[in-house]
């Protein structure tokens, strides 16, 4: 008998419309999972009370999630989650879950179940991909199984909502780690930006995702320069990231970037803005 966890935190798929729009709703998710099941599974729900918006999901919630799949002894772990910060949690349980030897499976949808659009076809890849797919993290959407590393969401309607961009291998064994409290957000310079702006901002915290311009320039503003320089000084890391949504970065490539570097930035290659924040996220509870 195959095994499968499934972690319901909520998300448009287990919704029910209501007098203020949809809404999470016990026993949706729960009902659907008996006929979209595989044969020969053994189902195991876990929903987190209340269920929530992905607009709330954070480290304690990646934590409930990362002790539950690090302590099942199943075959597979289907995570039912909003679309809106579904790239975050991706990036999250990729890096956190790193060399873990089952799949474990995002799910969304971008309208509920019951409704004639895409949750069931979504929860059943997922449930499939859990039962018999390969070890990883992995987005079950619109068809389409992808790694969740790197996850876009590049449309905000549409039943094909997601892409995914190619990561840098994480590297094993498997270690299950967790997030602590942590201050750290993503920046992204525009033209005229007030260096005093970006200042007050880093002033506040302990690493930040700056998304620059192209492969890696910025404006030729030396009080731009001196803020960033100031605070790599004082222990902020602060890791850039392309605007662009692939290609990454190349530094050296334009005299334009040079000032960025040499104010102690850190190259963040490839990676998406998401994944940038959890690689600091992690590093700076090490």
């Amino acid at each position: 008998m195959t095994e499968i966890l499934v972690i319901h935190t909520g998300g448009t798929i287990g919704m029910v419309p209501g007098p203020g729009g949809l809404h999470p709703a016990p026993g949706v998710v729960e009902t659907a999972l008996g006929a979209l099941a595989p044969a020969g599974t053994t189902l195991t729900v876990i929903a987190f009370d209340p269920l929530v918006d992905s607009a709330e999901m954070g480290p304690d919630h990646w934590n409930r999630i990362i002790d539950a799949v690090a302590s099942f002894g199943g075959q597979g772990v289907v995570v039912t989650h909003g679309t809106d910060t579904m790239a975050f949690t991706g990036a999250a349980l990729s890096q956190a879950l790193a060399g873990v030897a089952i799949p474990v499976v995002l799910c969304g949808s971008m309208q509920p179940l019951n409704t004639g659009g895409d949750a069931e076809g979504n929860l059943a890849l997922a449930l499939g991909t859990a039962a018999a797919g390969a070890a990883g993290v992995w987005l079950a959407f619109a068809g389409r199984l992808m790694p969740a590393a790197g996850l876009v969401k590049h449309h905000a309607q549409d039943a094909d909502a997601f892409r995914a961009v190619a990561q840098e291998p994480l590297p094993g064994p498997f270690r299950p780690r967790r997030f602590a409290q942590a201050r750290l957000a993503i920046l992204t310079l525009s033209p005229g930006l007030p260096a005093d702006a970006l200042g007050a901002m880093l002033g506040r915290l302990d690493a930040a995702v700056l998304r620059v311009f192209g492969a890696g320039t910025a404006m030729s503003d030396p009080a731009l320069h001196a803020v960033l320089a100031a605070a790599v000084a004082r222990g902020c890391r602060i890791r850039a990231v392309s605007q662009c949504e692939a290609g990454g970065l190349a530094p050296g490539a334009y005299a334009a970037g040079a000032a960025l570097w040499r104010s102690g930035v850190e190259n963040g290659g490839t990676d998406t803005p998401e994944a940038a924040l959890i690689r600091l996220w992690l590093s700076v509870l090490d």
